[in-house]
């Protein structure tokens, strides 16, 4: 752990200008270096409004975001979201094989100083519980599940800091769902003092699997939920 978070929410809100309503009440927040949070609460609370605006990919209509100490300007978002990388519940996949979509990232210009390593995609993949042809099927063949890991793989090959995971199970089978935590266990633990991540979940088990600080959140509002306590002993 460090003094200064990973990533500061300082004060962000979000509206919808066009339904006059707030989607985010002033939030601040802070994630640190090691933290592993959950994120509960009904559908429309606002979790992924939350997500979104923590990763930059929505405009904020009040606050900052603030990584490693430093506000993030308007310059610095594409760097900046090379460190902090958002997945959604239902990934977006382009024509052709899973290495296409492995490869693309890397035709950015964000990415231009680091090359596809097809032997670390195939481990990841491995890691997932999926063979040596899994690089070569169609997208367009994948099971909801596949889909999901290639969106996975497709972030973790790029060595992001921290993981925004907006249900990236739901509506999975089981084992899908154990492989994308799989996968996540298998980034944080390999550098768990520089690793942080959010996992949004409906699930509260799986909260609890994917978590050491939990948090729920109701009608755009932000809480930490306190410690259970068993004997005297408080635990997550």
């Amino acid at each position: 752990m460090t003094d200064v978070p990973l990533v500061l929410a300082d004060g962000i809100v979000r509206r919808d200008a066009s339904r006059g309503q707030t989607l985010l009440e002033a939030t601040t927040f802070a994630l640190d270096a090691g933290d592993r949070v959950a994120i509960t609460g009904p559908s429309g609370s606002g979790k992924s409004v939350f997500l979104r605006s923590l990763a930059l990919l929505d405009p904020l209509d009040a606050g900052r975001i603030v990584w490693r100490g430093a506000p993030v300007e308007r310059a610095a978002i594409p760097r900046y979201r090379r460190n902090i990388a958002y997945i959604r519940q239902r990934p977006a996949l382009l024509d052709g094989t899973v290495e296409d979509n492995l490869r693309y990232p890397f035709e950015l210009h964000a990415y231009r100083d680091v090359r596809f390593d097809r032997a670390h995609a195939a481990s990841l993949a491995a890691r997932a519980g999926r063979g040596g042809d899994f690089l070569d099927k169609r997208a367009s063949e994948l099971s909801g599940g596949e889909a999901q890991i290639t969106a996975l793989i497709r972030v973790l090959q790029l060595s992001p800091h921290v993981l925004l995971l907006d249900e990236p199970t739901a509506s999975l089978d089981p084992e899908s769902s154990r492989a994308i935590e799989e996968l996540v266990h298998a980034w944080f633990d390999a550098e768990p003092r520089a690793h942080a991540s959010i996992w949004v979940s409906h699930d509260p088990a799986q909260a609890a699997r994917m978590s050491a600080r939990h948090l729920t959140m109701r009608a755009g509002v932000l809480d930490e939920r306190p410690r259970a306590t068993v004997h005297g002993e408080s635990r997550p």
